[in-house]
């Protein structure tokens, strides 16, 4: 494995990461979790609505919560947002802490959902110390690279894979500015870059799991990739796989050129 590959730190918070972060998403088994903390895996996502990882991470807290980057956050519901501080102090007990480390306003879709009044109370939530740093997630490219620019936020989640590429070029260069950490998810693009799409010879390979998230890993502006095993083999295998390195040159162009079909045949909900 190449120095360094799976071990870096959080944008400007400093903090030690493995740079492939746990996810929710298909709602890993304590097992998995397990595994995952013990291989090194010190960044999880979870939603608060997943009692699997609030099981997984309360186990871990009771001895060892400085061991992890706890990720979570609060909905945004379009135009009526939602109460940032009740539901922090909601995921506080669901998780059995005293601090979240990152806490994310989630699912901006446009500028519009993210105004200054939510962005100010996230500012005074970090100043209380309740959180350690704050972000958001969103699929608005250009709008995550203005708030690099600008700098009031901790941590950018968005989505970046072999057929999402634009983050190089509309998110990537307003990062060293400020230094955000870059947290990003859909690195299978929910498994679509694992399928053969139409028009992709049969004589040509397939990528795996494992190439996808290298993929991401591979460039130096993602500070973790967000994983999300089904099970703690799956999550044993991939990450044994991934553990090799970034991907060759080869690999890469490999990679975009997969990851062009499979956008041009992209379905809304990817």
């Amino acid at each position: 494995m190449e120095a360094d590959f799976l071990h870096s730190t959080l944008g400007r918070t400093g903090w030690p990461i493995c740079r492939l972060g746990l996810s929710a998403s298909y709602r890993p088994t304590q097992g998995t979790i397990s595994a995952a903390f013990d291989l090194g895996v010190n960044y999880f996502f979870a939603y608060g609505f997943d009692s699997q990882m609030k099981r997984g991470l309360r186990g871990i807290f009771s001895s060892r919560r400085e061991k992890v980057i706890l990720a979570t956050g609060a909905y945004n519901f379009i135009y009526g947002h939602t109460n940032i501080r009740r539901t922090l102090e909601k995921r506080l007990r669901q998780f059995g802490t005293d601090y979240i480390d990152v806490f994310l306003f989630l699912g901006v879709m446009k500028p519009r959902e993210f105004p200054d009044r939510v962005r100010d109370e996230m500012v005074k939530l970090r100043a209380e110390g309740k959180v350690r740093a704050i972000g958001i997630s969103t699929h608005d490219r250009k709008f995550a690279g203005m708030l690099a620019e600008q700098g009031d936020l901790d941590v950018l989640m968005i989505r970046y894979n072999a057929a999402h590429r634009g983050a190089e070029t509309d998110i990537f260069p307003h990062l060293p500015r400020h230094d955000p950490g870059l947290v990003s998810y859909t690195a299978t693009r929910w498994t679509a870059l694992l399928r053969r799409p139409k028009g992709w010879s049969t004589e040509r390979p397939v990528p795996s799991a494992p190439m996808a998230y290298r993929f991401v890993l591979s460039n130096p502006a993602v500070d973790v990739c967000l994983m999300g095993p089904r099970s703690r083999e799956e999550f044993e295998r991939n990450f044994e796989e991934i553990s090799r390195g970034p991907l060759s040159a080869e690999e890469v162009l490999f990679m975009q050129e997969f990851g062009d079909v499979v956008h041009r045949q992209r379905r809304w909900f990817m």
